[in-house]
């Protein structure tokens, strides 16, 4: 994630929480979940790179961009 402040990373826990629940057809109290703030400089290095383009089939969701954009 950019950086975001901890009330954004609230609001988003709780409701990625909510639709992984959801979906997957069980409690909320079954979903873990971290938040990582990496600063936009870093972005390239420290997740396109490793856990986007080095992780793409396990990706089901794909950037429409990339750094080069």
């Amino acid at each position: 994630m950019v950086e975001g402040t901890e009330e954004q990373k609230r609001v988003l826990a709780d409701a990625l929480t909510l639709a992984m629940a959801s979906s997957l057809g069980c409690g909320a109290d079954l979903v873990s979940l971290a938040i990582e703030d990496v600063k936009d400089a870093e972005w390239t290095a420290e997740v396109y790179g490793l856990d986007i383009r080095g992780r793409s089939a396990t990706i089901y969701r794909m950037l429409v961009y990339g750094p080069e954009d």
